[in-house]
């Protein structure tokens, strides 16, 4: 039997197994795609501290990835199917393989939200992206347009201007969410149109992307928009859906936990950004996966 077995290898993910395996557990982590989360798709990160210059996001977690492993932590790569959790034996079913362990710490983390809109799922990948770091250079010299106000909107917008010849960031307010930094370098520079007021009713275009249908929210007036690339960051959707509701959640699906991140059930512990609270940055995940791999050993040690 483990003594804990972590869902999810991004920020949370490493550090809860970072500090299990320090306080003596015997941890399995389990990652279905790249360890690093959504993180290793940020171009340039400015607000984790000890990096006064920045880093960019791929090194920032293949150095937590490393660290982890020099700790003698194996990443597997597994999809967890499902877990059960009721009694003081919890399971965890990954693929074909059942782990009976003591405690389970989530990190499962998010997905970007969809549009939900005509031509949205059929042109994912052809000119509908949720990534500017990976489909970004693809746009070079062309017209996109980036769906959302809040940090990782302005943020990614920012960044296309590095390809794109101009870039219409479209919002439904009439002013930003973003912090005021990344607002004021957005204002500053002339290759971002600003957008206000204004929503994507329909994505235009066969083969890829050729235009949006924009609908403003004041007049409701439909006007159209000539562009190559569609970039949505219009929020998160938890990755829950293996838990098969038996942990408490918000109204958004997110984890509810208490300040020692654990959830619901005892011995069931979440961090990162499946959890519910108000502000998911790479920062914050650290944080609470070392508090979920200190709760987990605790946890046992309380049991013995």
């Amino acid at each position: 039997m483990e003594d804990t077995v972590i869902i999810g290898a991004g920020p949370a993910g490493l550090t809860a197994g970072i500090y299990a395996v320090r306080a003596g557990l015997k941890v399995r982590l389990f990652e279905k795609a790249i360890p690093g989360g959504q993180a290793i798709n940020t171009d340039w990160i400015e607000n984790y501290p000890g990096f006064p210059e920045g880093i960019a996001g791929f090194e920032l977690m293949d150095r937590m990835r490393k660290q982890a492993e020099f700790l003698g932590i194996t990443i597997e790569n597994k999809d967890v199917k499902g877990i059960e959790v009721k009694g003081d034996v919890k399971k965890v079913k990954a693929e074909k393989e059942e782990i009976e362990t003591k405690t389970i710490i989530i990190c499962s983390g998010s997905t970007p939200k969809k549009l939900g809109i005509e031509g949205e799922e059929e042109l994912i990948g052809k000119g509908v992206s949720f990534c500017a770091t990976c489909d970004g250079p693809f746009f070079r010299g062309q017209e996109v347009a980036v769906i959302g106000g809040g940090d990782s909107a302005v943020q990614e917008a920012i960044y296309l201007t590095k390809f794109a010849k101009k870039v219409h960031l479209i919002h439904r307010r009439d002013k930003l969410r973003a912090t005021k930094l990344l607002q004021e370098r957005a204002f500053k520079q002339e290759k971002i149109n600003f957008i206000w007021n204004s929503v994507p009713v329909k994505i235009l275009g066969k083969e890829a992307v050729e235009g949006l249908e924009l609908k403003n929210l004041k007049d409701e007036t439909i006007s159209y928009l000539p562009v190559k690339g569609v970039f949505v960051f219009i929020g998160l959707t938890p990755n829950t859906s293996f838990l098969n509701k038996q942990l408490k959640t918000d109204e958004s699906g997110f984890i509810i936990t208490d300040s020692e991140m654990q959830t619901s059930v005892k011995g069931v512990f979440a961090a990162g950004d499946v959890r519910s609270k108000p502000l998911r940055q790479i920062s914050t995940a650290v944080g609470d996966g070392a508090i979920a791999g200190f709760s987990a050993a605790r946890y046992i040690e309380e049991m013995q």
